[in-house]
Formats: C-alpha cells, structure tokens, sequence
C-alpha cells in the first residue's frame, strides 16, 4: 500500500507565510485546518514551516509524508452525528533546530514571513535564564523566537513592515502578553539594543488568545480500519470533534491579515477577551462540573448518556440556560447558541468521555466554575440559582465516598478528602452542610453568609440522603 505524501497524493504549495512552533496533535487538528480552510475558500495562500520546539518531535515523520497528513473531524454538526475526513496540505516543511539550526534561522530572512502560531504546551512559554543569544538553539520557545526575531530585526534594518503577528495557542492565561514580557526580557538580558526593544513593542504584535476544540489525537485502535478506508499508510492521522473557536484579542489588523470570515469559520477578533473566557469557564467547563454529581450518583457514567437521559439532560439544560447564562454579559443570542453548541458537543456519539474523569479536584472545580455563578446569579436576581445549590449538595454527597453501595474512587487533594471523611462522620446532614459550606478554604468566602443557601443545600441533601439521587433528582425537575 502507498504511503500518502506529494508524489502519491496531488496537493497544493502555498508560499511560506507562518511558522509555527510545535507539530502536535492540537495545532493539526486545529490551526493548520482553520489555515487549509482559508487557502481553499478564501485564497489565503498561507504555507506553514512547523518548527520542533523540543529535541524530541514528530518533525522527521512530517517531511517523510512531505507535510500532509489526514484529519477526521467527529461530531454533532447542523444537528446531525457525522465523521469526514480530508487531507490538510498547508504544511510545507518541517525544521528541528536542534539539527539544522541554521535553516531555522535563515526564516527570518523570509520577506513573506507574516505569523507565529505556537502551541508548546502551558509549560512552553516560560523564561530560562541560561539561555543565551549565540545558543544554537536557545532551550526554551521564548529564547528561540526572540533569537529569530532579532536576526530579522537585523537583516530587514528594523522594518516596520516586517513584524510578525505572534498568534499563541497555550493554555495559559493572556498568553500572548506573557510571551512579549519574555522576549523583552530576554531582549535586556542579552544587550539587544534599545531600537530592537522599540521595534518588538511598536512593530509586532502579540494577541492573546483562547482555544476550545477537544482533540483525542492518533487513533491507534481503529488505524487498520482508517488505513483500508483510505487506501494509503498515514503515521499523522489525526483526530479532532466538529466543534471549534478561536477567540483573538489584538488590533484590527489582525482581523485584516487572516480571513476567516471568508470561510464562516467560528473564530472571534476582539479588543477584549475576557467575556469570552469567562463564557467558557462558566458555560462549558461548569456545565462539565454542576453534571459530575448528579449524573454519576443518579447512575450514568458517561457525558453522552447524561444527555440521553431524559431526567439529567433536562437537569443539566435548566442549569445552562436559566442558571448560568443570566450571570453573563455577553448579546442572549450568542449565550444560547453557545449553550446549544455545548449539548451538541456533550452528545458526541464519537467520545465517551468518562464522568469520573472529570470528577478529579472537583471541590476546587466548583469554586472556578459554578461559584461565581451562583454568586453572580444572587447579586442579579435577588434569588438562589436552585440547579447549582442542587449539584452543590450532590458535590457533598458525593464526597461521602458512596454510590449506591459501591465505593466511589475519589481524587482530590489528601486535605480535602480529610475534612469530607471527618464532617461526614455523624451523618447529621444539617452539621455535614454547614461545616462544608462554611471552610473559607475551599471557597474562598463562608458560604453561610448567603442567605438562605445554608438551608437550601441542607434541604436537597437531605432528600438525596434518603431517597437516593435517582428519586431526588426526578423529584427536583418535576
């Protein structure tokens, strides 16, 4: 059988444009689509040069299929389960630094050179103080593009039209500010000059991002079947669900420079990310957190059962839409339509996602994600949000260790998992509540000076103490 690269299988060569740091599953399955889009719907003619940020990579098996590989993307789309497929081709070469560091250098002489992707794991933007200048290459992601940058700062003269766009994809917090701050301090580390600084600052551009796409990775159990369905031996397959976004914070010319409105890509320019940071915190990740409880102890163990379930998917809808989306500030509209992307994407017939797997530090969970909608729905409504003081008092059920008989594998903090073993010990649910509730340290605030939210936990752990999650449960939603 035909092992897929470009003398097998007809591609498209695209003019370098972006170097792209990291060849992992996440930016194939995400960034390098969203940029094959563009080039086929919206003349984007947008090359990749993926550099390996670490010694080890997949970079040699990248140039072996000379950039292609196969991207399946699963999922609920305009309503309907579907899995398709199709060759991304927008990589042209590959360059491990590590090897050949002065073919990655010589991308700075690139007058095409318009983007920097990045997704080099949280760890990845991060200072090393051993790094230095002439290191060929410079350990961390940060040393080596700011070595990049200068080395083009010099051949250009300091252009101003020849900075780059600096795109991160890392799981961090403003990602794109915490890279800037890096490379200027690499910038006064290494004596780079003051015109070098002001050219970084005033000629480049560093936008902070936010990514959601859940993306399993290389389908190793189902490769023979792939390979028969395909006809060629691909070793990069890649596996990616339908739903996708791309939030981007930076000046309008960045909406300019990457077009993908031109392909009803869901991906959001704006001057200012946080509404939509906190959408997802609040929407997909709580709606993920206020489910575990519920759902587990009702009897369900995976997300796309909870949402089978007539009883638990409607539970979780009312959580969404009447409890969690009144607490945000962004347009209604877009508030259900990503709520209803959310159940789509929690029924996915193509991942079972695991409710325990969820369920590790679920305590701190539910300070990150739900609290500051119960709190937020408080301030707004004047009212208790009943859905999440549902699942709160399930949380502390939960903690008991039980279901149903059967010992229930917590994974918490040895601290956490203390204090529940100790307030459960008598079994008074009104003393249970309140010692919970009111530990500042698993909050941040004494959740008893909330009026009335001692009571109401009190009352529905109350009822799923005696009558079992899967009565009380039937009984809240009625």
């Amino acid at each position: 059988m035909k092992n897929l690269n470009r003398t097998t299988l007809e591609s498209n060569t695209y003019t370098e444009r972006i170097l792209q740091f990291g060849e992992g599953n996440f930016l194939r399955a995400f960034a390098n689509w969203m940029i094959h889009e563009m080039n086929k719907k919206a003349d984007f003619d947008a090359g990749v040069v993926v550099i390996q940020p670490i010694n080890q990579g997949l970079v040699r098996m990248l140039n072996d299929q000379d950039g292609l590989y196969t991207l399946y993307l699963n999922g609920i789309k305009n309503g309907e389960a579907i899995s398709e497929h199709q060759v991304i081709d927008c990589i042209q070469r590959g360059i491990n630094p590590y090897e050949n560091h002065a073919n990655y250098l010589a991308n700075a002489s690139n007058p095409d050179l318009c983007f920097v992707i990045s997704n080099t794991t949280e760890a990845g933007i991060s200072y090393n103080e051993n790094d230095k200048l002439e290191d060929a290459p410079q350990s961390s992601f940060p040393g080596k593009l700011t070595a990049l940058l200068y080395e083009r700062f010099q051949i250009f003269g300091g252009a101003s039209d020849k900075g780059l766009i600096v795109i991160p994809c890392e799981l961090i917090d403003r990602n794109g500010d915490h890279l800037k701050k890096i490379i200027l301090q690499y910038a006064n580390d290494w004596n780079l000059g003051n015109e070098f600084t002001e050219w970084i600052e005033e000629d480049n551009i560093f936008c902070n991002t936010l990514v959601d796409r859940i993306v399993p990775g290389f389908p190793i159990h189902k490769m023979d079947t792939i390979t028969a369905t395909l006809g060629y031996k691909d070793n990069l397959v890649v596996e990616g669900e339908q739903f996708h976004l791309w939030v981007i914070e930076g000046p309008k010319e960045v909406k300019e420079a990457f077009p993908t409105e031109a392909c009803g890509l869901n991906v959001v320019f704006t001057d200012n990310m946080e509404p939509y940071r906190t959408r997802k915190v609040r929407i997909l990740n709580g709606a993920h957190t206020t489910l575990v409880p519920v759902g587990y102890l009702y009897g369900i163990d995976r997300v796309r059962e909870s949402l089978e379930d007539q009883v638990v998917g409607r539970f979780l809808k009312d959580a969404l839409f009447n409890n969690i989306c009144p607490t945000l500030d962004l347009p209604e509209e877009e508030l259900d339509q990503f709520s209803a992307d959310v159940l789509d994407r929690f029924r996915n017939p193509y991942l079972e996602h695991e409710l325990m797997s969820i369920s590790l530090n679920s305590v701190s969970k539910y300070k990150t994600r739900v609290l500051p909608s119960v709190l937020e729905y408080v301030k707004r409504k004047n009212k208790l949000p009943s859905n999440l003081l549902f699942s709160l008092a399930a949380l502390i059920a939960f903690y008991k260790g039980d279901r149903n008989g059967t010992k229930i594998n917590l994974k918490d903090d040895a601290k956490v998992l203390d204090f529940f073993k100790k307030a459960w010990s008598d079994n008074n649910i009104d003393e249970v509540v309140e010692r919970i509730i009111s530990n500042t340290d698993f909050w941040g605030t004494d959740l008893t000076k909330v009026k009335g939210l001692q009571h109401e936990v009190t009352k529905y752990l109350e009822i799923i103490s005696k009558k079992g999650m899967r009565t009380a449960l039937k009984e809240f939603v009625a």
